[in-house]
């Protein structure tokens, strides 16, 4: 999107060069000024009354000249009866004329970049209507939403929307509450270029007049802010992707300058593909194509069934395809939902590294993400209604994009990939929500339906909460095959009283010998008893990267093998049962139970008694065990 920028340019996959993070940051602070000022644009009230079912855009502009010629015809159904209908539209652009079934209507253009056209008669709730705009202009140069420039010497015109640009070169609905069932393209420029749309191109016919009109048909429901346009001198190359009967085109616009060196690297597109249809599913929009755009952008911005493009690293082609599943065929429903968008794009650009790269990098591509996102101590993936107004906020790199990654990440690490991904695959194939708009609640119920528990305490920890944990790790011989682990966690900060989460232990043998075990850490200085098959010398925690942490550490404790502390009795204090916790290795022969006053009280020989029929107080406990007598008390409630 045009976003934080996509992090895939900054970040190699192994690992980051300091060029590569200036440039980033530089890129980051370019693309946050130009979008700000759109940011101050609240939802429309003035536009909820009608639902947009299509649209045909006529454009006729020229890459030499900053200008555009427009006609919109826009079908819509009354929500609620109508006099009038308002669309977005900045009022940089002149609107010539209006009209409805070849009926002129009166319109006034607003201080409020609005469009407000009166109606020939009250259209009634259900009813549908047709209405016609002509305007012209040249759009707002400050938010770049529409942008002339030149490429190696050759004009250029490219449009990116997102967040609220849409309304600075056509007339729209732009809130994320609507989408368009289907538009109609046409571009009509000079015949010596080559133009792009959303969809497939139907047909390019020569106007016998120097300009030729390329049409293209987008036919599933899409965002304002996705619609794009680009015309310069391009050089199309096509690939096949897919698997038939679902195998559809790609389609690459290249600048004459790129085209050897694109189309080199574009190749990986295939198995970038190949890697998301086989995890998740076909491809949305295979009945029309996918593509790349080159653009002036830094970065990418996933405009459905062709982002546009800067460059052509796999990372930023995995980014911005993997939107094509999550952003385009969903939609975040508000902005603070944008880690629906962004959070899922960015991990996807994580499974191409697991996938092509092995484990070993994918460790190493985690670990740079929880690097930045732990390099703040706050900071949550959802916004609040204030930051939901912040493009800085939006689209931080930190927060929105990387930590909304390991958010997911986390999420499959605590559900098992067969649940995370079933899970996913359903909330993709949800007809409430396919090709249309979702919010966190939505994924979150799916989620729930095959991890078969609630999460309200992952969402609140690790989405609407801030900050992360640090843990330490004890481990401990406990006894021929155990090891005793002990595991504390502090919190950076204190929206979070407790992390709570599956953690992955390494234990290290002499040899070199590994065994990684999971405990599902609760409470603060729990204890785990594992089995282990050797003598542990070395103990290291989250060696795969499952969790987002910090300046956590794991240390052996004192090797020397003690009796007593092999042994315990919970729960301590107890009101019906006792249970002796020991190692394997270690049988028990008799248990001996005493009061305050010396008196026996009871004998047993398994590791569990009641203690039903003792009397509330202190109690002795003595142990014969195959390794020796020792003693434990115990408080009876």
């Amino acid at each position: 999107m045009k976003k934080i920028a996509y992090l895939f340019i900054v970040f190699s996959w192994i690992s980051y060069s300091q060029n590569d993070t200036e440039e980033f940051n530089r890129m980051v602070e370019a693309e946050m000024k130009s979008a700000a000022s759109l940011q101050q644009v609240r939802i429309n009230p003035n536009t909820q009354n009608y639902d947009v079912t299509y649209q045909e855009l006529r454009f006729t502009l020229d890459p030499a000249v900053y200008f555009i010629s427009g006609q919109v015809t826009t079908t819509f159904t009354a929500l609620s009866d109508m006099t009038s209908i308002t669309f977005d539209l900045t009022n940089q652009l002149t609107v010539s004329s209006v009209t409805m079934n070849s009926t002129t209507l009166s319109f006034v253009q607003n201080a409020n970049n609005e469009v407000v056209i009166s109606l020939p008669s009250t259209l009634t709730t259900g009813n549908t209507g047709n209405v016609v705009i002509t305007y012209s202009g040249a759009p707002a140069t400050g938010e770049q939403a529409f942008t002339a420039s030149t490429h190696n010497g050759t004009p250029v015109i490219y449009t990116l929307s997102e967040p609220f640009g849409a309304r600075d070169w056509w007339p729209c609905k732009q809130d994320l509450n609507d989408k368009i069932e289907s538009i109609d393209v046409y571009l009509t420029a000079p015949n010596t270029y080559v133009s792009v749309s959303n969809g497939l191109e139907q047909s390019a016919i020569d106007n016998g007049n120097g300009t030729k009109t390329t049409h293209f048909h987008h036919g599933y429901p899409i965002p304002a802010y996705l619609v794009a346009i680009a015309v310069t001198n391009y050089q199309i190359f096509t690939q096949t992707a897919g698997t038939a009967p679902n195998d559809f085109p790609i389609v690459n616009y290249i600048y004459p300058e790129n085209f050897s060196s694109a189309q080199a690297q574009l190749a990986v597109t295939l198995p970038v593909m190949n890697v998301f249809e086989t995890l998740f599913e076909p491809y949305p929009f295979h009945n029309e194509k996918y593509g790349h755009a080159q653009f002036g952008w830094g970065g990418g911005m996933e405009h459905t069934t062709v982002s546009f493009m800067n460059s052509f690293g796999r990372n930023l082609i995995a980014h911005e395809l993997a939107h094509q599943w999550f952003g385009d065929k969903i939609t975040c429903g508000t902005w603070k939902d944008i880690w629906l968008n962004e959070g899922f794009a960015e991990y996807l650009s994580g499974l191409v590294v697991e996938n092509l790269d092995g484990d070993a990098s994918f460790v190493s591509w985690k670990t740079n993400k929880i690097s930045s996102i732990t390099s703040a101590t706050n900071g949550a993936v959802y916004l609040t209604d204030t930051e939901a107004l912040n493009v800085n906020r939006i689209f931080s790199g930190r927060l929105t994009y990387n930590k909304g990654a390991m958010v997911v990440h986390m999420l499959r690490w605590k559900m098992g990939d067969t649940a995370f991904f079933q899970a996913i695959k359903n909330y993709l194939a949800d007809s409430n929500l396919a090709y249309k708009y979702a919010i966190t609640t939505d994924l979150k119920s799916h989620l729930e339906t095959l991890y078969g528990s609630s999460l309200d305490e992952f969402f609140n920890d690790w989405l609407y909460g801030q900050g992360y944990p640090t843990y330490t790790i004890s481990a401990q011989n406990w006894g021929a095959g155990q090891a005793k682990i002990t595991v504390s966690q502090t919190q950076s900060d204190a929206s979070v009283s407790y992390f709570e989460m599956p953690l992955e232990i390494r234990l290290v043998g002499g040899s070199g010998q590994t065994h990684d075990v999971v405990v599902n850490h609760q409470t603060n200085g729990e204890e785990f008893i594992v089995s282990v098959p050797f003598t542990v010398t070395d103990v290291i925690f989250d060696p795969n990267k499952h969790i987002i942490s910090r300046n956590s550490t794991a240390t052996l404790a004192n090797e020397n093998f003690e009796l007593a502390e092999t042994i315990t009795l919970y729960p301590n204090p107890s009101s019906n049962n006792i249970k002796i916790q020991l190692p394997n290795s270690i049988t028990i022969e008799k248990v001996e139970c005493y009061n305050a006053l010396g008196q026996l009280v009871l004998t047993n020989y398994t590791p569990e008694f009641s203690t039903e029929g003792l009397a509330t107080g202190i109690h002795f406990v003595k142990i014969n065990t195959s390794e020796g007598v020792i003693h434990k008390n115990f408080i009876k409630k």
